[in-house]
């Protein structure tokens, strides 16, 4: 089963039992090469669900040293389907990235389309 990544919203329950029908069981990990930022949500059905209109977004810069603390879940492919639709009014893609552990895992970025900076970190 694949990894998935959270440094957000699906860390919480109420998001994972609308989002999955269950509650996921992760452990802590970090996210290597990446720091946070903050973004606008501007999806309004996307705010109400989620609680916040600004959210955590994890922007990649390469440097080992760099790190964004999150939760790693073991999901199925279904329910990674799910993510993207979540995550998908958000404006945020799912990238394969490293973590702390040394597991490869997906994690959701924020990445609306006219924003060069995120195409020329994949």
């Amino acid at each position: 089963m694949p990894y998935l990544f959270s440094y957000g919203t699906l860390q919480q329950e109420s998001v994972q039992l609308t989002t999955f029908g269950r509650v996921l069981r992760g452990s802590s990990d970090q996210l290597v090469g990446f720091h946070l930022a903050e973004v606008q949500i501007r999806d309004q059905d996307f705010v109400a669900a989620s609680g916040k209109a600004v959210h955590a977004n994890a922007v990649f810069d390469g440097k080992r040293d760099s790190r964004v603390a999150g939760t790693v879940f073991e999901v199925t492919d279904q329910e990674l389907s799910l993510c993207d639709e979540y995550e998908r009014p958000a404006e945020y893609e799912r990238v394969s990235a490293e973590l702390a552990s040394s597991k490869v895992a997906w994690v959701y970025v924020y990445s609306p389309p006219a924003n060069p900076l995120i195409q020329a970190a994949r």
